[in-house]
């Protein structure tokens, strides 16, 4: 099943900068092969449901590997039933944009 989710980890317990964990995540979505988009709080992942958990998984594991005592994730998850899931992230962030731009001055 093509899954689309939206995914934020947070590090408790860690320095400031956050900036470490969201490059180690980065580079786990990376090697997996999978389609992604870092934005300001978290990143859009798609693929297929079972090699997309186990990004997220992954990515637990490597920040506790990396000393964050205790991890807050959320995890918003979209799929279809009714047909293929044929449109990319990309796809769908243009298809708003065009219907904006019919709708601007």
């Amino acid at each position: 099943m093509k899954v689309i989710v939206d995914f934020c980890i947070t590090p408790l317990g860690v320095e400031t900068s956050l900036t470490p964990y969201i490059v180690e995540c980065q580079l786990i979505l990376i090697d997996m092969g999978l389609s992604h988009q870092l934005h300001a709080y978290g990143t859009n992942i798609e693929g297929e449901w079972e090699v997309v958990m186990e990004a997220v998984k992954r990515c637990h594991v490597r920040l506790h590997e990396m000393g964050a005592p205790r991890l807050s994730s959320q995890l918003k998850i979209g799929t279809r039933s009714d047909r293929e899931q044929t449109k990319t992230i990309a796809d769908k962030v243009e298809h708003v944009r065009a219907h904006l731009a019919k709708q601007a001055p």
